[in-house]
C-alpha cells in the first residue's frame, strides 16, 4: 500500500484556489497508476517515490508544475515532456487549467513508463562535467530547491560560473539520493548567506559576503 502524507493534504489546502483541482488530480493520478508510491515533502514541495524519486508537484501564485524525475528516458515522440522544461520547474510546462495538462491517456503512459523505469532500476546517466565555456546545466532538484529559497537564489545568480560549478558539481556527484538531498540542504544553506562552496579555505578578502537591503 502507498502512504499519504498529511503535509500534502496542508500543501494543496494552502494552494490558491485554481491550483486545488490540478494538484489533486496530479496526485490521485499518480496513486492510481503506482498504489504504492510514498508521499513526501522536499524542497517544500510535494515529491512522490517508489523505489526512488518519481515525480513532484508544485503551485506557485499563477500556475502549477509537474515533473517526471527521469523525463528524459520516457518515449515522447511528440516534444510534450520538453515543450516546457525551460520556462517551469517541469516538462508540462506551465499548467494554470486541468485543459493544460496533456490528454489523460497520454499523461497517464508517462507516468506509467516512469514507474516501470524506477521498478527495473534504471538510472539517469551520469552529467558530463561541463566544459569551463559551456552554458550551466542546472538540475531540476536545485532549481527547486533555488526557487523555495528566494534570498539563495539571488545569491547563487550573482556568482561567477566557476563558483556555480562548484555547488553544481558537489550536489550531482553525490554517491546516494540521500548524500545528495543533505548537500543540496547544505549548500542553500551557503548561498542565503551569500557564501562560496570553499569560502573557509580561500584568502583573507577574497570571499564575497553578500548583505541583503
Amino acid at each position: 500500500m502507498g502512504v499519504h502524507d498529511l503535509r500534502v493534504d496542508h500543501y494543496i489546502a494552502a494552494a490558491k484556489p485554481f491550483a486545488q483541482p490540478i494538484l489533486n488530480h496530479l496526485r490521485a493520478l499518480v496513486h492510481d497508476i503506482c498504489p504504492e508510491v510514498t508521499e513526501t515533502i522536499k524542497w517544500q514541495f510535494p515529491v512522490f517515490d517508489y523505489r526512488g524519486q518519481l515525480c513532484h508537484m508544485a503551485a506557485f501564485k499563477e500556475h502549477c508544475v509537474f515533473g517526471l524525475w527521469k523525463a528524459a528516458l520516457i518515449p515522447d515522440p511528440d516534444g510534450l515532456l520538453a515543450a516546457g522544461a525551460e520556462s517551469a520547474m517541469g516538462q508540462l510546462g506551465k499548467i494554470k487549467t486541468l485543459a493544460d495538462l496533456p490528454a489523460e491517456a497520454v499523461l497517464r503512459a508517462f507516468s506509467v513508463e516512469a514507474v516501470c523505469l524506477n521498478r527495473e532500476g534504471v538510472k539517469l546517466p551520469r552529467r558530463a562535467k561541463p566544459a569551463a565555456d559551456q552554458e550551466l546545466s542546472i538540475p531540476e532538484d536545485f532549481l527547486m530547491a533555488l526557487q523555495a529559497q528566494p534570498q539563495a537564489h539571488q545569491f547563487f545568480q550573482t556568482f561567477s560560473n566557476s563558483h556555480k560549478r562548484e555547488y553544481l558539481e558537489w550536489v550531482t556527484e553525490a554517491k546516494t539520493a540521500k548524500t545528495r538531498q543533505d548537500r543540496l540542504v547544505k549548500t542553500m544553506a551557503l548561498l542565503a548567506e551569500g557564501k562560496h562552496l570553499n569560502w573557509k579555505y580561500e584568502k583573507p578578502g577574497s570571499v564575497q559576503f553578500y548583505v541583503s537591503e
